[in-house]
This record gives C-alpha cells, sequence and structure tokens, in this order.
C-alpha cells in the first residue's frame, strides 16, 4: 500500500514533469539555436565554436592500442617472473 500513497504518487508526478520539462526545454533551445545559426552567418560560426561544449564526455581512446600495450606488459612479466621457458620433447 505505500506505493499508493498520495505523497509517493504526487512525488512520481513532479519528477516526470521535471524530466519532461527539462527535455522539452533543451530541445526547444536547441532548435532555436540551429535556426539562428542558419539564419546569420556570424551566428553559425558561432555556433560552430561553442558546438564542441555540448558534449561532456571525452572521446575513449581506440580500444586496440590499449590491447597491445597489455600484451606487451604481459609478456615483460612473463619474461621478468624468472621461470625457465617450457620446454616440450
Amino acid at each position: 500500500m505505500d506505493l499508493l500513497s498520495n505523497n509517493t504518487i504526487f512525488t512520481f508526478f513532479i519528477s516526470v514533469a521535471l524530466v519532461t520539462g527539462l527535455f522539452s526545454f533543451l530541445v526547444c533551445s536547441m532548435l532555436k539555436m540551429v535556426t539562428w545559426g542558419k539564419s546569420m552567418s556570424k551566428g553559425a560560426y558561432l555556433f560552430l565554436a561553442f558546438f564542441p561544449l555540448i558534449s561532456l564526455m571525452p572521446i575513449p581512446p581506440p580500444t586496440y592500442e590499449n590491447v597491445q600495450k597489455a600484451k606487451q606488459e604481459q609478456r615483460k612479466r612473463k619474461g621478468d617472473s624468472g621461470d625457465p621457458p617450457d620446454e616440450e620433447v
């Protein structure tokens, strides 16, 4: 019965309304920025100048290089361990 309490439902609807409002505000502001950038050549240059600030996540390095580095470190550790190499006859 806790899920059906008035306080929980009210909090749920408030959080849904906030998320929906924030999403719609972001979409509207981005559309206005694009239309403003298309209408003015200076605005387009300014928009392109600030566009990299929109991406907050850094670009990850290629995983292929990381795998190669890990293989080299593993070979070094195996060579430095002092164990004689496996000899099969």
